[in-house]
Protein backbone atom coordinates (compact mmCIF):
# COMPACT_ATOMS: atom_id res chain seq x y z
CA UNK A 1 0.00 0.00 0.00
CA UNK A 2 1.27 3.46 -0.79
CA UNK A 3 2.37 5.87 1.45
CA UNK A 4 1.20 9.70 1.78
CA UNK A 5 3.82 12.54 1.56
CA UNK A 6 2.79 16.17 1.89
CA UNK A 7 4.75 19.26 1.72
CA UNK A 8 4.08 23.24 0.90
CA UNK A 9 5.92 26.14 0.55
CA UNK A 10 4.12 29.46 1.92
CA UNK A 11 3.28 32.11 -1.32
CA UNK A 12 5.52 34.85 0.19
CA UNK A 13 8.01 34.82 -2.73
CA UNK A 14 9.75 33.02 -5.48
CA UNK A 15 11.66 29.81 -3.82
CA UNK A 16 15.14 30.62 -2.55
CA UNK A 17 18.18 27.98 -2.59
CA UNK A 18 17.71 26.82 0.61
CA UNK A 19 13.63 25.90 -0.35
CA UNK A 20 15.13 24.17 -3.41
CA UNK A 21 17.53 22.23 -1.65
CA UNK A 22 15.89 21.47 1.58
CA UNK A 23 12.05 20.72 0.04
CA UNK A 24 11.85 20.88 -3.22
CA UNK A 25 14.51 18.65 -4.57
CA UNK A 26 14.09 15.82 -1.75
CA UNK A 27 9.83 16.23 -2.12
CA UNK A 28 10.13 15.67 -5.87
CA UNK A 29 12.51 12.71 -5.57
CA UNK A 30 9.56 11.28 -3.36
CA UNK A 31 7.02 12.07 -5.34
CA UNK A 32 8.26 10.74 -8.53
CA UNK A 33 8.62 7.21 -6.96
CA UNK A 34 5.74 5.15 -7.91
CA UNK A 35 5.50 4.07 -4.00
CA UNK A 36 4.01 7.14 -2.81
CA UNK A 37 1.04 9.26 -2.89
CA UNK A 38 2.32 12.63 -3.10
CA UNK A 39 0.33 16.06 -2.05
CA UNK A 40 2.04 19.15 -2.73
CA UNK A 41 0.34 22.35 -2.32
CA UNK A 42 1.20 26.29 -2.46
CA UNK A 43 0.03 27.80 1.06
CA UNK A 44 -1.44 30.82 0.25
CA UNK A 45 -3.50 30.52 2.90
CA UNK A 46 -0.43 30.68 5.43
CA UNK A 47 1.00 33.34 3.20
CA UNK A 48 -1.94 35.73 4.59
CA UNK A 49 -0.27 36.17 7.32
CA UNK A 50 2.49 38.19 6.10
CA UNK A 51 1.26 39.48 3.17
CA UNK A 52 -2.30 41.22 2.73
CA UNK A 53 -1.83 42.28 -1.00
CA UNK A 54 -3.93 39.50 -3.02
CA UNK A 55 -2.06 39.94 -6.33
CA UNK A 56 1.04 39.37 -4.76
CA UNK A 57 0.15 36.23 -3.42
CA UNK A 58 -0.96 35.13 -6.87
CA UNK A 59 2.10 36.22 -8.53
CA UNK A 60 3.71 34.37 -6.07
CA UNK A 61 1.74 31.06 -6.45
CA UNK A 62 2.69 31.15 -9.92
CA UNK A 63 6.11 31.73 -9.08
CA UNK A 64 6.23 28.68 -6.41
CA UNK A 65 4.43 26.50 -9.43
CA UNK A 66 6.90 27.15 -12.32
CA UNK A 67 9.86 25.97 -10.03
CA UNK A 68 8.09 23.13 -8.99
CA UNK A 69 7.50 21.98 -12.55
CA UNK A 70 11.24 23.53 -13.78
CA UNK A 71 12.85 20.71 -10.78
CA UNK A 72 10.76 17.86 -12.84
CA UNK A 73 7.88 17.02 -10.96
CA UNK A 74 5.59 14.64 -12.44
CA UNK A 75 1.82 15.94 -12.12
CA UNK A 76 0.72 12.75 -13.52
CA UNK A 77 2.07 11.12 -10.31
CA UNK A 78 1.84 13.90 -7.97
CA UNK A 79 -1.31 16.27 -6.90
CA UNK A 80 0.40 20.23 -7.20
CA UNK A 81 -2.90 22.77 -5.88
CA UNK A 82 -3.33 25.65 -3.99
CA UNK A 83 -4.22 25.14 -0.56
CA UNK A 84 -7.00 27.79 -1.18
CA UNK A 85 -8.76 25.71 -3.01
CA UNK A 86 -9.42 23.06 -1.05
CA UNK A 87 -11.52 24.69 1.29
CA UNK A 88 -12.08 21.42 3.84
CA UNK A 89 -8.59 22.34 5.55
CA UNK A 90 -10.00 25.10 7.43
CA UNK A 91 -12.93 23.45 8.33
CA UNK A 92 -10.90 20.36 9.90
CA UNK A 93 -8.70 23.26 11.24
CA UNK A 94 -11.60 24.41 13.81
CA UNK A 95 -12.18 20.97 14.66
CA UNK A 96 -8.42 20.40 15.76
CA UNK A 97 -8.24 24.28 17.67
CA UNK A 98 -11.07 22.71 19.96
CA UNK A 99 -9.20 19.59 20.30
CA UNK A 100 -5.91 21.29 20.99
CA UNK A 101 -4.68 22.93 24.45
CA UNK A 102 -4.25 26.56 24.32
CA UNK A 103 -1.12 26.74 26.60
CA UNK A 104 0.89 24.75 24.47
CA UNK A 105 0.00 26.14 21.49
CA UNK A 106 2.15 29.42 23.09
CA UNK A 107 5.12 27.82 22.97
CA UNK A 108 5.27 27.03 19.38
CA UNK A 109 8.50 28.58 17.98
CA UNK A 110 7.49 30.74 15.19
CA UNK A 111 5.01 32.56 17.77
CA UNK A 112 7.51 32.98 20.62
CA UNK A 113 10.03 34.24 18.27
CA UNK A 114 7.36 37.34 17.45
CA UNK A 115 6.65 38.01 20.80
CA UNK A 116 10.30 38.39 21.43
CA UNK A 117 10.76 40.45 18.52
CA UNK A 118 8.00 42.87 19.59
CA UNK A 119 6.43 42.32 16.32
CA UNK A 120 2.71 42.61 15.31
CA UNK A 121 1.08 39.57 15.94
CA UNK A 122 -2.57 38.35 14.28
CA UNK A 123 -4.35 35.37 15.24
CA UNK A 124 -2.97 33.57 12.03
CA UNK A 125 0.82 33.89 13.59
CA UNK A 126 -0.74 32.38 16.70
CA UNK A 127 -2.96 29.34 14.84
CA UNK A 128 -0.55 28.78 12.16
CA UNK A 129 0.30 25.31 13.76
CA UNK A 130 -2.96 23.91 13.52
CA UNK A 131 -3.79 24.79 10.11
CA UNK A 132 -0.68 22.93 8.91
CA UNK A 133 -1.52 20.03 10.96
CA UNK A 134 -4.81 20.34 9.10
CA UNK A 135 -2.67 20.30 6.14
CA UNK A 136 -1.08 16.93 6.93
CA UNK A 137 -4.00 15.25 8.82
CA UNK A 138 -6.42 15.57 6.15
CA UNK A 139 -4.94 13.76 3.75
CA UNK A 140 -3.26 11.53 6.51
CA UNK A 141 -0.20 12.05 5.20
CA UNK A 142 2.63 10.07 6.85
CA UNK A 143 5.47 11.91 5.49
CA UNK A 144 6.35 15.36 5.18
CA UNK A 145 9.43 16.92 4.00
CA UNK A 146 10.20 19.70 5.85
CA UNK A 147 13.78 21.96 7.09
CA UNK A 148 14.59 22.40 10.44
CA UNK A 149 12.32 25.52 11.27
CA UNK A 150 9.13 22.95 10.49
CA UNK A 151 10.01 20.25 12.95
CA UNK A 152 8.26 21.79 15.72
CA UNK A 153 5.21 22.03 13.28
CA UNK A 154 5.22 18.20 12.28
CA UNK A 155 5.65 17.28 16.48
CA UNK A 156 2.66 19.33 16.77
CA UNK A 157 0.32 17.48 14.28
CA UNK A 158 1.59 14.05 15.56
CA UNK A 159 0.57 15.22 19.31
CA UNK A 160 -2.95 16.44 18.30
CA UNK A 161 -3.36 13.63 15.80
CA UNK A 162 -2.69 10.87 18.99
CA UNK A 163 -4.96 13.01 21.06
CA UNK A 164 -7.74 13.36 19.00
CA UNK A 165 -7.58 9.61 18.18
CA UNK A 166 -7.89 8.81 22.00
CA UNK A 167 -10.14 11.36 22.33
CA UNK A 168 -12.89 10.12 19.81
CA UNK A 169 -11.85 6.78 20.67
CA UNK A 170 -10.89 5.42 17.28
CA UNK A 171 -7.59 5.67 14.68
CA UNK A 172 -8.99 8.33 12.62
CA UNK A 173 -5.46 10.32 12.15
CA UNK A 174 -1.99 8.49 11.44
CA UNK A 175 0.65 9.91 13.19
CA UNK A 176 3.03 11.94 10.74
CA UNK A 177 6.67 11.63 10.41
CA UNK A 178 9.20 14.58 9.60
CA UNK A 179 11.72 13.74 6.99
CA UNK A 180 14.50 15.93 6.51
CA UNK A 181 18.37 15.32 5.16
CA UNK A 182 20.88 16.21 7.83
CA UNK A 183 23.01 17.89 5.10
CA UNK A 184 20.26 20.77 3.62
CA UNK A 185 17.88 20.88 6.66
CA UNK A 186 19.50 24.05 7.59
CA UNK A 187 21.05 25.86 4.72
CA UNK A 188 22.74 29.47 5.43
CA UNK A 189 22.31 32.53 3.54
CA UNK A 190 24.49 35.36 2.50
CA UNK A 191 25.19 36.40 6.22
CA UNK A 192 25.32 33.06 7.52
CA UNK A 193 22.30 32.72 9.15
CA UNK A 194 19.27 30.49 7.94
CA UNK A 195 17.98 31.19 4.42
CA UNK A 196 15.01 33.19 4.57
CA UNK A 197 12.83 35.79 2.86
CA UNK A 198 12.05 37.71 6.28
CA UNK A 199 15.54 38.16 6.67
CA UNK A 200 16.79 38.81 3.15
CA UNK A 201 19.78 36.70 3.15
CA UNK A 202 18.77 34.75 0.40
CA UNK A 203 20.05 33.44 -2.63
CA UNK A 204 17.72 33.42 -5.64
CA UNK A 205 18.37 30.88 -8.39
CA UNK A 206 15.64 32.52 -10.86
CA UNK A 207 17.45 35.67 -10.59
CA UNK A 208 19.04 37.44 -13.72
CA UNK A 209 22.76 36.76 -14.00
CA UNK A 210 23.56 39.78 -12.78
CA UNK A 211 21.52 39.87 -9.48
CA UNK A 212 22.50 36.35 -8.55
CA UNK A 213 26.05 37.03 -8.61
CA UNK A 214 25.51 40.39 -6.99
CA UNK A 215 24.65 37.85 -4.32
CA UNK A 216 26.68 35.50 -4.23
CA UNK A 217 29.78 38.27 -3.84
CA UNK A 218 27.27 39.27 -0.70
CA UNK A 219 28.11 36.40 1.38
CA UNK A 220 29.81 37.16 4.57
CA UNK A 221 33.17 36.17 4.77
CA UNK A 222 36.11 36.77 7.83
CA UNK A 223 39.03 39.08 6.88
CA UNK A 224 41.53 36.76 6.23
CA UNK A 225 43.81 37.71 3.26
CA UNK A 226 44.57 36.08 0.20
CA UNK A 227 48.07 34.39 0.94
CA UNK A 228 46.98 33.50 4.57
CA UNK A 229 45.19 29.64 5.46
CA UNK A 230 41.32 29.66 5.35
CA UNK A 231 39.20 27.04 7.18
CA UNK A 232 37.19 24.98 4.82
CA UNK A 233 34.55 23.34 7.59
CA UNK A 234 34.03 27.02 8.68
CA UNK A 235 32.80 28.57 5.64
CA UNK A 236 29.61 29.80 4.05
CA UNK A 237 31.06 29.49 0.85
CA UNK A 238 32.50 26.53 1.23
CA UNK A 239 29.35 24.44 2.60
CA UNK A 240 27.23 25.75 -0.31
CA UNK A 241 30.09 24.81 -2.68
CA UNK A 242 29.59 21.45 -1.22
CA UNK A 243 26.20 21.28 -1.49
CA UNK A 244 26.29 21.81 -5.34
CA UNK A 245 29.81 20.46 -6.72
CA UNK A 246 31.02 17.49 -8.04
CA UNK A 247 33.29 16.00 -5.17
CA UNK A 248 36.46 16.45 -7.38
CA UNK A 249 35.68 20.37 -7.33
CA UNK A 250 34.53 20.58 -3.69
CA UNK A 251 38.24 18.69 -2.71
CA UNK A 252 40.10 20.96 -5.00
CA UNK A 253 38.44 23.61 -3.09
CA UNK A 254 39.02 22.59 -0.09
CA UNK A 255 42.58 22.22 -0.91
CA UNK A 256 43.13 25.73 -1.51
CA UNK A 257 41.51 27.27 1.19
CA UNK A 258 43.83 24.75 3.70
CA UNK A 259 47.12 25.56 1.31
CA UNK A 260 46.26 29.96 1.20
CA UNK A 261 47.16 32.16 -1.84
CA UNK A 262 43.33 31.49 -2.19
CA UNK A 263 41.21 34.31 -1.97
CA UNK A 264 37.23 34.37 -1.11
CA UNK A 265 36.97 36.37 -4.46
CA UNK A 266 37.79 33.81 -6.33
CA UNK A 267 35.64 31.38 -4.25
CA UNK A 268 32.52 33.13 -4.65
CA UNK A 269 33.16 33.30 -8.35
CA UNK A 270 33.56 29.68 -8.71
CA UNK A 271 30.17 29.30 -6.60
CA UNK A 272 28.47 31.49 -8.95
CA UNK A 273 30.07 29.42 -12.10
CA UNK A 274 28.56 26.41 -10.33
CA UNK A 275 25.14 27.57 -9.78
CA UNK A 276 24.96 28.75 -13.19
CA UNK A 277 25.71 25.28 -14.57
CA UNK A 278 24.20 23.16 -12.70
CA UNK A 279 20.80 24.65 -12.80
CA UNK A 280 20.87 26.06 -16.18
CA UNK A 281 18.10 23.34 -17.42
CA UNK A 282 15.67 24.63 -14.58
CA UNK A 283 16.24 28.32 -14.69
CA UNK A 284 15.42 28.32 -18.40
CA UNK A 285 12.62 26.24 -18.01
CA UNK A 286 11.49 28.55 -15.05
CA UNK A 287 12.14 31.67 -17.09
CA UNK A 288 9.55 29.45 -19.85
CA UNK A 289 6.96 28.62 -17.43
CA UNK A 290 6.05 31.65 -15.86
CA UNK A 291 5.45 33.37 -19.36
CA UNK A 292 2.24 30.46 -19.51
CA UNK A 293 0.33 31.20 -16.63
CA UNK A 294 -2.70 29.75 -18.60
CA UNK A 295 -0.75 26.47 -18.37
CA UNK A 296 -0.01 26.65 -14.58
CA UNK A 297 -3.80 27.57 -13.68
CA UNK A 298 -4.56 24.74 -15.56
CA UNK A 299 -2.25 22.27 -13.81
CA UNK A 300 -3.36 23.86 -10.06
CA UNK A 301 -6.92 23.39 -11.16
CA UNK A 302 -6.42 20.34 -11.72
CA UNK A 303 -4.15 19.09 -8.91
CA UNK A 304 -7.29 21.15 -6.74
CA UNK A 305 -10.19 18.86 -8.15
CA UNK A 306 -8.69 16.01 -7.30
CA UNK A 307 -7.62 16.96 -4.29
CA UNK A 308 -10.76 18.57 -2.70
CA UNK A 309 -12.57 15.18 -3.77
CA UNK A 310 -9.78 12.75 -1.56
CA UNK A 311 -10.56 15.94 0.87
CA UNK A 312 -14.74 16.26 1.03
CA UNK A 313 -14.80 11.85 1.31
CA UNK A 314 -12.20 12.32 4.15
CA UNK A 315 -14.15 15.20 5.97
CA UNK A 316 -17.20 13.70 5.59
CA UNK A 317 -16.08 10.55 7.50
CA UNK A 318 -14.67 13.01 9.89
CA UNK A 319 -17.78 14.66 10.35
CA UNK A 320 -19.82 11.47 10.98
CA UNK A 321 -17.60 10.31 13.73
CA UNK A 322 -18.48 13.99 15.57
CA UNK A 323 -21.90 13.24 14.77
CA UNK A 324 -22.32 16.39 12.49
CA UNK A 325 -24.57 16.00 9.52
CA UNK A 326 -22.56 15.16 6.86
CA UNK A 327 -22.48 16.72 3.08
Amino acid sequence: MNKNMLTGIQSTGIPHLGNILGVIIPSINIANNSKYSSYIFIADLHSLIEIKNLETIRYNTYQITAAWLAFGLNTEKSLLYRQSDVPEVTELAWYLNCFFPYQRLTLAHSFKKKMENNEKINVGVFSYPILMAADILLYNAEIIPVGKDQLQHVEIARYIANRFNKKIGKKIFVLPEAFLKKETMSIPGIDGKKMSKSKKNWIDIFSSDEILKKQIMSIHTDNKSLNEKKNPDKNYIMYLYKLLAPINRVEEMRKKYLKGGYGYLEAKIALYECIIKKFSFERKKFFSLIKKKYLLDRILDLGAKKAKNIAFKRLNNIRKILKFNPS
